[in-house]
């Protein structure tokens, strides 16, 4: 098997048995986005350690295309122990690296939705944006 290949299964695999999948009770915050172009919708629900800053737990909601569950899946299990600035500082690029696959600029949008979702969620958290604010991908 290929590397490639082996991404591509692991993709398919967290798209197929997402990882905390599921609403959390009680969030710290939580946030909805939208990729209007391919119709995935995502929910992520964040709790915070003690500190205020350090992601303890994170979980998603959704409905989309393989690429866009599989990325939240992944990013479910990366950020835990990370805090909010780690979580500000994450680029189109770590979530491709993520992934491990080369994604098309047509399918960006679908890997780079759940971690737009959790860093707007943070700066709504943080009262940097409105909160009638939805996240939509625009990249």
């Amino acid at each position: 098997m290929s590397g490639s290949d082996m991404y591509r299964q692991q993709i398919l695999d967290h798209y197929k048995n997402p990882r905390n999948y599921g609403e959390m009770p009680d969030p710290d915050f939580s946030h909805v986005g939208e990729n209007p172009s391919c119709g995935d919708t995502i929910k992520v629900d964040v709790k915070l350690a003690d500190d205020d800053e350090t992601i303890e737990e994170i979980s998603f909601t959704g409905d989309g295309c393989a690429i866009s569950q599989a990325a939240a899946s992944l990013l479910t299990k990366k950020l835990p122990g990370k805090s909010i600035e780690e979580l500000q500082a994450m680029d189109t690029d770590d979530i491709t690296e993520m992934l491990g696959v080369e994604i098309s600029p047509m399918r960006i949008k679908c890997a780079v939705l759940a971690r737009q979702v959790a860093q707007d969620g943070a700066k709504l958290y943080r009262g940097e944006l409105d909160e009638k604010e939805r996240t939509i991908t625009e990249e």
